[in-house]
């Protein structure tokens, strides 16, 4: 009967916190994004640690730094519009990596939500979404 009491009481304590956290207004979208933001600045990636990886992008430079920073690309960007840029590859320093000196990334500006910044990028016939963190 014990336990019975305090299973209830758990599943009562379980249910109103949930509609507490229900309540709580989602934060939107910023309308229109901020694609500015993508333009200079250091970048990290949700669930990556610097130490793995992370991104500045100062002067149409970008370079993306791998392996505690002693691994990079460096690609020049040329924005096409506000939203839209390309990344183009110019140098490397891990040769085993994927991507080659001359690829091309089309990317465009999602969605951005204060220092967030959702990015799709395309390479051939590939395409996927980033969550990048601007940080600085």
């Amino acid at each position: 009967m014990n336990f019975l009491k305090i299973f209830s009481a758990g599943i009562l304590l379980l249910t109103a916190s949930q509609a507490q956290a229900q309540t709580k207004e989602q934060k939107k979208p910023d309308n229109p994004a901020k694609c500015a933001n993508i333009k200079e600045g250091k970048f990290l990636r949700a669930n990556y640690p610097e130490s793995i990886w992370y991104m500045t992008i100062k002067d149409n430079i970008q370079t993306e730094y791998f392996n505690n920073g002693k691994d990079f690309i460096k690609s020049t960007l040329v924005f096409v519009d506000d939203c839209n840029y390309k990344a183009i590859v110019m140098e490397k320093s891990d040769k085993k990596d994927p991507a080659q000196v001359g690829d091309v990334f089309s990317n465009k500006v999602m969605e951005t939500q204060d220092n967030f910044l959702k990015i799709q990028t395309k390479i051939d016939n590939a395409q996927f979404v980033v969550i990048y963190a601007k940080v600085k």
